[in-house]
């Protein structure tokens, strides 16, 4: 007698799991983090107001809640629906971006926020979510042999610069280069050969000099100052001048919460927003800074982690590309505070004051977490 087959395992289906299924597939750690995180901003931006909840602790505190129940409320969400909508978001997002080109709110010299519904947006932010999704969906189950077609990468390559085009035009430089290190790094996830990648940094970096004639005269003030703060303390390079000052002045344990002399004397430029992280330093010092640095390290692993857990392509490309996003967020701001990079205008996620970064930031922990509690659903045709 033939031994009876045993039906391989299947991956789970989502109309099998309910919404409590659901919930304990949810990583609770990774929301702990994202909630103590918002809480290091509340505190910050309480000192930033001189010891007061209004007008940013209050503010910001009611937007994360609200953005945290829209988080949750994506995660419930199957992710192969998540991917059906893909293309229409990333349209969306570029109608958006046109949007603002003719409508939008001029602020320090650009155009990047428009009103919605009576909602002031930056459609840029949502942008970097969007084109992770299109992408994802473009790459999903692809082959080597159509990553190594010319005709196969062309869309996904004009999709990356259709947005990031749109964004210079605001102009939004540090957005612009998150936005294409996003597209690349999903793209090099995908299998696409980084000599290829060399060859596009490569031209740029020829054309470097050209480039730099085209930017605009605020945006060459900035290299300027990055290259010599001290050529215009009083002017251009005042602002990360005292932001040096504050993080040398927290020494090892800080000068105690709301006595931070640059912070509490206005010594600070933009403290409650791109600077923030300087109030931490000069009132929590060293080892404040090191247990929030910890905390974002943690939380970008734990995207990486669902990344290379997820069972199918879509969604490992999907944590992969808002993993770098939210790396590329700190990395650039922390920087930039520092002084090791050009002031760019790109706040700390979750702790600078700000709606519009703070939404797409929830927003794509929401998909992250969807990808992870449908992290082994199986798509259609097989497809993991």
């Amino acid at each position: 007698m033939m031994p009876e087959r045993i039906a391989p395992l299947r991956p789970f289906r989502d109309r099998s799991f309910g919404l409590a299924r659901k919930l304990l597939r949810v990583n609770w750690l990774f929301v702990l983090c994202v909630c103590l995180l918002a809480a290091v901003g509340y505190t910050a931006l309480y000192s930033a107001a001189g010891g007061a909840p209004e007008p940013y602790a209050n503010s910001q505190i009611f937007r994360f809640f609200g953005a945290l129940a829209l988080m949750l409320a994506i995660a419930m969400v199957d992710i192969r629906l998540i991917a059906k909508i893909s293309w229409p978001a990333y349209a969306l997002g570029v109608v958006l971006l046109l949007v603002v080109m003719k409508f939008g709110h001029t602020g320090l010299g650009a155009k990047r926020w428009v009103t919605v519904g009576g909602m002031e947006i930056q459609p840029s932010e949502l942008m970097k979510l969007f084109l992770t999704l299109a992408l994802a969906a473009w790459f999903k189950g692809a082959t080597q042999e159509r990553l190594n077609q010319f005709l196969f990468l062309l869309p996904a390559g004009l999709a990356v610069l259709l947005p990031v085009g749109l964004i210079l035009k605001e102009p939004n430089l540090g957005t612009a280069v998150i936005t294409s290190l996003i597209g690349v790094t999903i793209m090099l996830g995908a299998g696409v050969r980084w000599w290829k990648f060399a060859i596009v940094l490569g031209v740029l970096l020829v054309a470097a000099p050209l480039l730099y004639h085209h930017l605009h005269d605020y945006q060459r003030a900035r290299i300027t100052t990055f290259l010599n703060p001290g050529s215009d303390p009083l002017g251009a390079g005042y602002n990360i001048i005292q932001s040096k000052i504050a993080l040398g002045s927290g020494g090892l344990t800080g000068q105690g919460y709301l006595h931070g002399t640059q912070n509490q004397l206005n010594f600070l430029p933009e403290k409650q927003t791109d600077f923030v992280f300087t109030i931490i330093a000069e009132e929590f010092g060293f080892l404040g800074s090191m247990l929030v640095l910890v905390l974002l390290f943690t939380i970008i692993a734990m995207a990486f982690y669902t990344a290379l857990s997820c069972a199918h392509t879509y969604g490992r490309l999907v944590a992969l590309g808002i993993g770098t996003n939210f790396f590329l967020y700190c990395f650039v701001n922390l920087s930039m505070v520092m002084g090791l990079i050009p002031v760019g205008g790109v706040p700390l996620p979750l702790i600078s004051y700000g709606g519009s970064a703070l939404t797409a930031v929830m927003l794509g922990f929401g998909v992250l977490m969807s990808v992870h509690v449908h992290r082994d659903v199986e798509f259609a045709g097989g497809e993991f």
